[in-house]
């Protein structure tokens, strides 16, 4: 190689390293709930390499952690647009267009909702093998009336396929469609085979307790929720869907909160349950405890990792500072 294109290709290695470097930092900073950080990253990035597809995918799922679902969606675009064969891409963008399509009125809601099945569809042609794509490609099918896309049959031959993929996930579409076919009870035998199938692990037990309080029995639901909060951890943001549930259902505050305690201080936060949001879960059971000094910085806990988190700014316009 000549001495010239060595110096060039040392420094397009270089480029690269950085680029790399900023979207893992990026990815990172998601983990941690640190959104604003985030974002900020991810904008800087951007602004020196605009085509750089992780980043725009990265970007999205910020926007979406902070509900922002318009942004999200041309973040999750642009992303395709710039590597449209990624399954992963496709998933993210399905998932803003259904969280769109859920806060939209009925006129524009529908137009949504097919968006966010042509994407889960698509993610799980270019992946057949993607889980996640399947267990959400299901999920719209149980809950999507035909005139939609839905269908219980579609979403049988999801869990057909995911049987061979993730057996305990197979379960879960079973006990959804059993529910659907207000099955109660073998709804329940599902959720439980899908305990057994993961080897009892926490997020099997939280699918439990979410069937019990849409049975309406929360004692069961506390009971299955205190399973998983001893169970293998197989995702850390168990503990913040169970104590949010708790909250949701008016349930035993104390284990809500020690539930969320655990999770901050544990090092080991995940995307998919922001530090921020379970820093204003935490101050929600603290401002129902009558602790309103301490949910207030809870809070404002939370608005410093995500200064646009507008249930953190409501609460705390709510509950001000002493």
């Amino acid at each position: 190689m000549r001495p010239h294109l060595k110096v060039f290709a040392l420094l397009l290695t270089c480029v690269l390293a950085l680029a790399a470097n900023a979207t893992e930092t990026a990815a990172d900073l998601l983990a941690q709930g640190r959104i604003d950080e985030a974002i900020s990253s991810l904008q800087s990035n951007l602004t020196s390499a605009p085509n750089d597809a992780p980043s725009h995918n990265l970007l999205c799922r910020a926007y979406y952690a902070l509900g922002k679902w318009d942004a999200g969606i041309s973040e999750c675009e642009k992303a395709i647009a710039l590597a449209p064969g990624n399954s992963q891409y496709h998933l993210w963008l399905g998932r803003v267009y259904g969280e769109k399509a859920d806060s939209s009125s009925f006129l524009s809601a529908p137009g949504f909702a097919k968006k966010t099945r042509v994407e889960f569809e698509t993610a799980v042609k270019l992946d057949p093998e993607n889980v996640d794509a399947r267990t959400d490609l299901a999920e719209y099918y149980v809950e999507a009336p035909g005139i939609m896309g839905g269908g219980k049959d579609k979403a049988q031959a999801q869990a057909q396929a995911l049987a061979k993929l993730d057996s305990a996930k197979a379960h879960w579409v079973n006990g959804r469609l059993a529910e659907k076919n207000k099955d109660t009870a073998a709804a329940e035998a599902e959720y439980r085979a899908a305990i057994e199938a993961s080897h009892g692990s926490a997020s099997t037990w939280l699918d439990l307790a979410l069937f019990y309080r849409h049975a309406g029995r929360p004692a069961d639901m506390e009971d299955a929720i205190q399973h998983a909060s001893s169970a293998p951890l197989n995702h850390a943001g168990v503990l913040v869907d169970a104590a949010e549930m708790l909250i949701r259902g008016g349930r035993n505050f104390p284990l809500a909160a020690q539930l969320l305690r655990r999770y901050l201080t544990s090092g080991a936060t995940v995307e998919e349950a922001p530090a921020f949001k379970a820093h204003y879960l935490l101050g929600t059971v603290l401002e129902k405890q009558g602790d309103k000094p301490a949910a207030a910085t809870e809070y404002r806990a939370a608005l410093s990792l995500a200064k646009g988190y507008a249930p953190a700014q409501e609460a705390l316009r709510r509950v001000p500072s002493t």
